[in-house]
């Protein structure tokens, strides 16, 4: 059974993973945990300290992404199943890098890049099959990630939309070199 701190951290993680930081009202989130405000400051002193704790919840889900990307052969469907698996960890790190001017959430950000890796950018590189520079691929890994955090939305996260989304920028890249 869930334990109703682990419930409210999954619960608020999702909230902010979907609709940023105007999910994050206790009284909200009371709802939909169905759990009492008072539970919630039994758990957290206040909204800041719970934003926190979720970053950290975050910032575990970036270890387990990054150990599956590490472990990943293929983009086609491995990783895209892989990315599949982690939705939510992904629209949370878009809301990231969508509120990335507030310098708590700029840290964060920069914590959870270190963990991701670079995984993937070897992955795509070997999918590519092109002749470039660690830094020529790392320089168009940062455009590429850039982009698709700013077209995912929790609408368009599946399978259809990642497959797309990587053979355009296959195509792209091979235009570009």
């Amino acid at each position: 059974m869930i334990k109703p701190k682990d419930f409210w951290i999954s619960k608020g993680y999702e909230a902010y993973a979907l609709n940023g930081f105007e999910s994050l009202k206790i009284e909200q989130l009371a709802k939909v945990v169905g759990i009492s405000k008072s539970s919630f400051y039994h758990h957290f002193a206040d909204l800041e300290c719970f934003f926190e704790v979720i970053i950290e919840h975050h910032l575990e889900k970036c270890k387990i992404l990054s150990q599956k990307e590490k472990d990943c052969e293929t983009i086609f469907p491995d990783l895209i199943n892989i990315l599949l698996d982690h939705k939510i960890d992904l629209l949370f790190h878009r809301q990231l890098r969508v509120n990335r001017n507030d310098k708590e959430i700029e840290v964060a950000l920069a914590e959870s890049n270190k963990l991701l890796g670079n995984y993937a950018v070897m992955l795509w590189a070997k999918n590519i099959n092109l002749k470039l520079t660690t830094k020529q691929l790392s320089g168009l890994f940062e455009i590429a990630t850039d982009d698709f955090y700013m077209c995912i939305t929790k609408d368009n996260l599946d399978y259809l939309f990642l497959s797309n989304y990587f053979k355009k920028l296959n195509r792209i890249t091979e235009q570009f070199v």
